[in-house]
């Protein structure tokens, strides 16, 4: 379990983002009593959701086809 400072130098962001997301509900966290914390795989399946597969272009007389 991490801690949301944990999670957002994991994630690469600010605690602010990790915050957002935890109000937004967009990912799972445990609250125990005023502490929240974050568990790994909820992080990996956050960034694997949102994770962009790059788009194969093919070229046709100098264009995009």
């Amino acid at each position: 379990m991490l801690t949301v400072d944990q999670a957002a130098a994991r994630l690469g962001t600010k605690v602010r983002f990790v915050r957002r997301l935890i109000a937004e509900r967009r990912i799972a966290f445990v609250k125990l009593g005023t502490h929240v914390r974050i568990s790994a795989s909820v992080l990996d399946a956050y960034i694997a959701a949102s994770t962009v597969q790059p788009v194969t272009v093919r070229w046709r007389n100098g264009r995009a086809a």
